[in-house]
C-alpha cells in the first residue's frame, strides 16, 4: 500500500549554464522533469510513500529517470521500458537574466506511449490519493484513457482523486481542454489550477468566487494558485488564505507542482487545511529558489530555513 499514486510522462531536461541563446559549446546541466514525477518526489521528500507510473525509453535517459526517482523513494515497480522509442526531451534556455524558455520534444517519444494498460488497478485502489494532472490527457489517446482509467478506479475505490489543471497551450486548444477536463474535475475530490485555467472550466472573477465556482461541479477542495500573490483554497465552503513565502526567485518553472507536493504532503498528514495551505507556499517557495523542477524540494525538517521554524508547526 502506498500513499500516493500518480501517473504521467517524465523527460531528460538539458538546461543550459548560461543566459543567452543556444550555441556551440554552451554548457548544460542534465536532470529530468514532469509534473507528476516532481509532484512523487515532494511527497517522499516530507516522509510519505509515493508510486510513479510512466512509460521510458531503453536509453541512457530512461535508466537515468528511473534511477533518480528510485534515490527519492518514488516507487517505479510500474514504469514500463520501451525498447523501440527513446525517452522524450526538454531543452531549457535562459535567453535574458529573467527570461526562461522550455522547449519540448514529445512526438514519438516514449512517454506519449502510455495507455490505460499501464494502470495498476490494485496499486490505485490500495492509495490514499490518485494524483493526476491536465497535461497528461493532452499528451494523445492513450495517454488519456490511462487518466480516465486511474480515475475510475480511485473512484469506485473510495481513493481520493487529486487534479492539478496544469493546462498547457502548446498541447491542445482552450476547447479541447475544456470538454476533456471538465468532466474530470466532476470526478475529482480536490482541483488546483491558476486562474486563467480556472477560466477554461467556470466563469468568475477573483479567487474565491472562481474557487465556489468550481466547486459547484463537485470538488470538496478547490486550491487556486496565485503565483507570488500567495494561495486561497476552499474547503468544505470555508474559505482559506495563504500569502506566498519570500524568497528570492532562481528558476520559476516546476513551482506549481511543488505547490501541489506540499498541500497533498499535508493531507497525508493529516492536517487543517490552513497547515495544507502553509506547507504548500513553503514548498513552492524553496523550488522557486533553486534550478531545476524538483531539485529544490524541501525535507520536512527544513521549512525553519525559509520561515523560521519547522515546516509543520
Amino acid at each position: 500500500m502506498t500513499d500516493l499514486v500518480t501517473l504521467g510522462e517524465a523527460m531528460l531536461a538539458v538546461s543550459l549554464s548560461e543566459a543567452g541563446p543556444l550555441f556551440p559549446g554552451a554548457t548544460a546541466r542534465l536532470s529530468f522533469a514532469g509534473a507528476e514525477a516532481t509532484v512523487a518526489v515532494g511527497v517522499c521528500r516530507q516522509g510519505h510513500r509515493a508510486a510513479w507510473t510512466g512509460v521510458v525509453g531503453a536509453d541512457a535517459a530512461g535508466t537515468m529517470i528511473l534511477t533518480a526517482l528510485r534515490a527519492e523513494g518514488v516507487d517505479t515497480g510500474r514504469v514500463r521500458v520501451d525498447p523501440s522509442l527513446p525517452t522524450g526531451l526538454m531543452l531549457r534556455q535562459r535567453r535574458t537574466a529573467d527570461r526562461i524558455l522550455a522547449s519540448y520534444y514529445r512526438k514519438g517519444q516514449a512517454g506519449v506511449g502510455l495507455g490505460p494498460e499501464d494502470v495498476d488497478p490494485d496499486l490505485v485502489a490500495g492509495a490514499r490519493v490518485l494524483h493526476v494532472t491536465g497535461i497528461t490527457p493532452a499528451l494523445g489517446p492513450g495517454p488519456l484513457e490511462a487518466v480516465r482509467h486511474a480515475v475510475a478506479v480511485a473512484r469506485t475505490a473510495g481513493t481520493t482523486v487529486s487534479l492539478d489543471v496544469n493546462y498547457r497551450g502548446t498541447l491542445w486548444s482552450p476547447a479541447e481542454a475544456t470538454a476533456v477536463l471538465r468532466p474530470l474535475v466532476r470526478e475529482a475530490d480536490i482541483v488546483f489550477a491558476g486562474l486563467d485555467e480556472a477560466g477554461l472550466l467556470v466563469e468568475a472573477a477573483g479567487a474565491a468566487p472562481t474557487a465556489r465556482a468550481l466547486a459547484e461541479l463537485g470538488p470538496r477542495q478547490c486550491v487556486i494558485k496565485l503565483g507570488a500573490d500567495g494561495a486561497l483554497a476552499l474547503v468544505d465552503d470555508e474559505v482559506f488564505v495563504q500569502a506566498a513565502v519570500p524568497v528570492t526567485a532562481v528558476d520559476p518553472i516546476g513551482a506549481g507542482d511543488s505547490f501541489v507536493a506540499g498541500y497533498l504532503s499535508g493531507l497525508l498528514d493529516g492536517a487543517a487545511p490552513a497547515e495544507r495551505l502553509r506547507t504548500a507556499a513553503i514548498c513552492g517557495a524553496f523550488s522557486v529558489s533553486v534550478p531545476g523542477d524538483w531539485e529544490g524540494l524541501p525535507r520536512r525538517a527544513e521549512g525553519s530555513l525559509l520561515t523560521g521554524d519547522d515546516i509543520r508547526r
